[in-house]
């Protein structure tokens, strides 16, 4: 299997940015043209253009989501193109990567084509198999989360670990929102320095924290069973990383609501540090 996905840019593309740039396609004909694919599990999945991932590749890593998840995204079709370009309302594009087109387009983007909720992810913005699989998985966990919700167990799970302030979180929305809804609880004081009894939980803070919290967790539960990875590469530096003992709680919550497929294997493994 390959472990990269390339994205330099050819000096031919480079050098006819400008012509290629005519050649993007319109987010409906995309799905109009596109063949579509079912995964093993029944998610919907088409390429289009020059994405540069093996079809072997794509095939396993869509393969990943697990089967529990394929009903509430019976509706959804996840288009892996090389580039997506959203510029005022209208959504493109490109069947190539050239340096233009790459400083324009975003990592992914959702567009309704008839009753279909297309998904259109770019292949040729990210710089490894990593990249390309976690920006997948999170617009699957997030797509799950609008047509299904959150788990209540889970939402329990993440708000007793905010509550017992486990360090860090799993993104920079599950660390703001987390952040409000517990200084939602804490006495305040007045511009006359008098304390003022806490207002009680920002609800809705909460439910965006749990929201957040769960796709995350979700998310990085279906890289896990599609790569192996170090806990390190989730780091980013907007905020810290959720601690590795409270990471791994949620995630083996998240896999025993969501077993694995055949053929897919989670497990986490611990080494002392030297």
């Amino acid at each position: 299997m390959s472990n990269s996905v390339q994205t330099e840019s050819r000096p031919d593309e480079a050098a006819g940015s400008s012509a290629l740039s005519s050649a993007v396609c319109p987010a409906d004909k995309v799905v109009a043209t596109a063949t579509v694919a079912d995964a093993s599990q029944g998610l919907h999945y088409a390429t289009w253009g020059e994405t540069r991932v093996p079809a072997a590749d794509l095939e396993r890593l869509v393969g990943a989501v697990p089967r529990t998840l394929a009903p509430a995204l019976v509706k959804r079709c996840y288009y892996f193109v090389p580039l997506v370009i959203a510029e005022n309302e209208a959504v493109v594009a490109a069947p190539t990567y050239t340096v233009d087109q790459g400083d324009r387009a975003v990592c992914h983007r959702n567009v309704s084509v008839g009753g279909v909720d297309a998904v259109f992810i770019s292949t040729r913005l990210v710089e490894d198999r990593f990249g390309l699989a976690f920006e997948f998985f999170i617009n699957v966990a997030h797509n799950f989360v609008e047509a299904a919700g959150v788990p209540e167990s889970f939402a329990a799970l993440a708000w007793s670990q905010a509550q017992a302030n486990a360090k860090g979180e799993t993104s920079q929305d599950a660390w703001e929102t987390r952040r409000r809804a517990l200084d939602s609880m804490a006495p305040a004081t007045d511009d006359k320095g008098k304390t003022v009894p806490a207002r009680g939980v920002d609800e809705r803070a909460r439910k965006n924290y749990e929201e957040s919290a769960f796709s995350d967790a979700l998310a990085i539960y279906m890289l896990s069973l599609s790569l192996d990875f170090e806990y390190y590469d989730l780091r980013e530096r907007e905020y810290p990383l959720l601690a590795a003992p409270a990471l791994a709680e949620r995630l083996r919550h998240v896999a025993a609501l969501f077993p694995a497929n055949e053929g897919y294997e989670f497990q986490i493994l611990y080494r002392s540090r030297r």
